[in-house]
């Protein structure tokens, strides 16, 4: 019999599939980081969230650990490094959250463009002001502008469909790789990073963070950018540099922006709530029902095919680094 310890509020079907097996689980608090390392010190398999460290000190601990499932895409929570020096398997939930993702991309960029929050608001309060031609919350256009990709990975290529597909949107997109099949697709063009800002209306982030990318989009971005266009992150909050972001959001540099991830999570920048131009959503990206129940099921498969002695369903290699973007 092993022993599974889930930081993560699991589905209760995924909890019985678990015993069935045989397996003993065992949960500690999501984000309890004291806690988990603790329980994790006789497991042989964890499963955790993105908000869990699971760094060296807690994989020296755990002698007999031989997974770690994480229920999300990235995984910059766990020290790579560590797990491989201990032979820990290492999986990530990729493709079962792409398009639910992607969907609430473009749910940022509509409510962002046509200014969808700050005008319920009116209407609650009482502020709901008669129709004329320049009346507030005039928004910006969405159909037949162009859209800037940052990370053309699986979201990021989605969101680039429902732009080009749904909405004849130019595509520009900046990679570290070619991207032939969206070129053909969709006829996107794969230019640099400075071009990508100077000429889209949307730029839309999809990277992974990483030493690299983090503050990639700092106050010099902000000023390549149109005055009229709209920042896009679904990706990893760290990737914008935030004070530089309501600098540029305060002076009109930029109109707008609609973020579901944020630096310092779960705290928000309080000039980004002051921001009437900001759409802010609690990292929502997967928040479907179905796809949060897939990603628990792809953890789960992981951990009972490694404690079965089988390879993994995801695991996490260099190519699915490079996937990112």
């Amino acid at each position: 019999m092993s022993r599974v310890v889930c930081s993560a509020d699991l589905f209760p079907e995924h909890f019985e599939r678990l015993e069935r097996a045989g397996h003993t689980v065992d949960r500690t608090p999501a984000g309890d980081t004291q806690a988990l390392t603790a329980a994790a010190g006789s497991a042989d398999a964890v499963i955790c969230l993105l908000t869990d460290r699971i760094g060296a000190e807690l994989l020296e601990r755990s002698e007999h650990l031989r997974i770690v499932a994480n229920v999300a895409v990235g995984y910059e929570n766990i020290d790579l490094t560590a797990a491989q020096q201990r032979n820990i398997v290492v999986t990530n939930t990729p493709d079962v959250l792409t398009e639910a993702t992607a969907d609430h991309t473009f749910a940022l960029l509509l409510a962002t463009a046509r200014h969808v929050a700050s005008a319920d608001a009116s209407v609650r309060d009482g502020t709901f002001a008669p129709w004329r031609l320049h009346q507030p919350f005039l928004g910006s256009a969405v159909y037949g502008r162009t859209l800037g990709i940052v990370g053309p990975g699986r979201i990021g290529a989605a969101v680039a469909r429902r732009g080009r597909l749904g909405f004849d949107m130019r595509v520009l997109f900046h990679s570290r790789t070619e991207k032939s099949d969206l070129e053909r697709e969709l006829g996107a063009k794969r230019v640099p990073f400075e071009t990508l800002l100077a000429e889209s209306d949307v730029v839309s982030v999809h990277v992974p963070l990483t030493p690299a990318t983090r503050h990639l989009f700092d106050a010099a971005a902000f000023a390549r950018m149109k005055p009229s266009a709209i920042l896009i992150n679904v990706a990893r909050g760290p990737v914008v540099d935030e004070d530089a972001l309501v600098e540029a959001l305060e002076a009109g540099a930029i109109a707008g922006a609609g973020l579901d991830v944020f630096e310092r999570e779960p705290t928000v920048h309080p000039g980004l709530i002051r921001c009437r131009n900001a759409v802010l959503t609690p990292h929502l990206g997967s928040a479907t029902v179905d796809t949060r129940r897939a990603m628990a099921d792809i953890a789960v498969d992981n951990v009972l095919a490694v404690l079965a002695g089988e390879a993994p369903k995801t695991p996490v290699t260099e190519s699915s680094r490079a996937d990112s973007g």
